[in-house]
């Protein structure tokens, strides 16, 4: 069973919602340009009550292969207009990264943290925090969510135009958004290591879904 854990699990790079604002200047830039405007009433995002989750797996999906967690919020500053949803950007701390599935086994939970937070992933010593931020908002008429937010996800210095279908509501001094599970490519963000191919293969998405709360700053 040696190695075990790093067979099982090493491919789960999660990416999460969002962004290098590492130490290092972005390394590649494929980036949308930002539409929004940022001249409404001005909201904090609760960092305490707003995550990323993670889900990461082999090829062959199953309860043994599958596993996930949560990455926390360091800031993020959302902007409204009349009611709507104007503009937003999101930082997570990967320092904060943990995982859920493995809570009854602490010795593989810890080496599991360590490793996705090491080099061969997101290398949290030289980038440790990654971003997303909104550049352009669009209400949708249709299907089970009512926004569909483009933005720029930076992970690792590099910098990607993501998608998210969301649903987002404004009321009472709070907004609250919860974006579909995405899949986005780990390869995409560096995030490329691989196990033996006799271990089975890392599925080459990770899934990902943001929760955001969001207070008025008064």
């Amino acid at each position: 069973m040696k190695n075990n854990w790093l067979t099982i699990f090493a491919g789960f790079g999660i990416a999460v919602l969002v962004v290098a604002c590492g130490k290092d200047k972005p390394i590649t830039n494929e980036s949308n340009e930002v539409l929004t405007k940022t001249d409404g009433v001005l909201y904090k995002v609760d960092t305490m009550n707003s995550r990323v989750e993670w889900k990461g797996y082999k090829v062959l999906k199953s309860d043994q292969t599958t596993h996930f967690g949560t990455i926390r919020f360091e800031s993020g500053d959302i902007t409204v207009k009349e009611g709507k949803l104007q503009s937003g950007k999101f930082v997570a701390d990967i320092n904060t990264l943990e995982n859920i599935d493995l809570k009854d086994n602490q010795e593989m939970k810890s080496k599991l943290e360590e490793h996705l937070k090491s080099a061969d992933f997101f290398e949290v010593g030289k980038f440790p925090t990654a971003s997303y931020e909104i550049t352009k908002v669009t209400e949708s008429k249709s299907g089970d969510y009512n926004t569909i937010l483009d933005g720029n996800l930076t992970i690792k210095g590099i910098t990607k135009p993501v998608q998210f279908k969301a649903n987002v509501t404004v009321e009472n001094g709070n907004v609250s958004i919860a974006t579909e599970p995405t899949d986005i490519k780990r390869e995409d963000y560096g995030l490329k290591f691989e196990i033996p191919f006799e271990n089975g293969l890392l599925n080459k998405e990770i899934n990902l879904q943001v929760l955001i709360k969001a207070m008025e700053s008064k």
